[in-house]
């Protein structure tokens, strides 16, 4: 299959993930669906399949530069070049610096900055030659502040804020948005619902919600485009 309108989602699981594939699929996109497990991707492909969008399954190790290399030759290969790169990828490791294993800090690392890194190479050469694309980048709270026990987190957050900002300096005159969104708060998902049974809907997230957003900042018109966002719902401090 080729198509000109193609999204790669990088990091698709039951929750944010999942949301933006859908919402690009709606719009009649393409959607390359990226992470480390098939299963997920598979549940996601058969929703988006039944809606009577389209998308393909491509299982990749954010961390992994062979991977990432590999997962995006077959993306263009079957999809086509993508327009829209979102990184939702994210690994954490929490713990104090003397509790945090160095393998396991290098790990979360890689997940957290380098994927970004490596995902935006694959997808910037195309975009570049056609003179647009969008770069989406999701952050957390971690991503402007490191808490205790939360360095194995916070470090590659940090990182991959700094990669968002220099892409967009980069290459935002080329007709390339980069733009990061710090995530401010936790996602409504099953999993954290397991964890907090009673909790009320309006201290979390939407994914659908935050998934809307990330189409209005593809939307964006050049001549007003946002470089860094945050969200949260309406009873988070902050």
């Amino acid at each position: 299959m080729t198509t000109t309108k193609v999204a790669a989602v990088f990091g698709v699981g039951p929750g944010l993930g999942a949301a933006v594939a859908r919402r690009f699929a709606r719009e009649g996109y393409a959607v390359a669906l990226l992470a480390r497990g098939e299963s997920s991707l598979r549940e996601v492909h058969a929703e988006i399949s039944q809606s009577g969008g389209s998308a393909g399954v491509f299982p990749a190790d954010a961390g992994d530069a062979g991977s990432v290399s590999a997962a995006f030759s077959r993306v263009r290969a079957e999809l086509g070049p993508p327009e829209v790169l979102v990184y939702n990828a994210g690994a954490f490791h929490m713990g104090g610096i003397l509790e945090l294993d160095p393998a396991a800090f290098e790990s979360a690392w890689r997940v957290n900055c380098l994927g970004g890194f490596l995902c935006a190479r694959e997808v910037l050469p195309s975009m570049l030659e056609r003179g647009r694309g969008t770069l989406l980048f999701t952050g957390a709270t971690a991503s402007l502040r490191g808490g205790a026990r939360f360095a194995g987190l916070a470090v590659g957050k940090f990182g991959l804020r700094a990669l968002a900002q220099s892409l967009a300096r980069e290459f935002g005159p080329r007709g390339i948005h980069a733009a990061h969104v710090i995530i401010d708060g936790q996602i409504d998902t099953a999993r954290v619902r397991s964890m907090a049974p009673g909790r009320d809907a309006s201290t979390l997230l939407d994914p659908d919600a935050i998934a809307e957003t990330y189409w209005q900042l593809h939307q964006q018109h050049p001549t007003a485009w946002t470089q860094e966002l945050d969200l949260r719902p309406a009873p988070e401090k902050f």
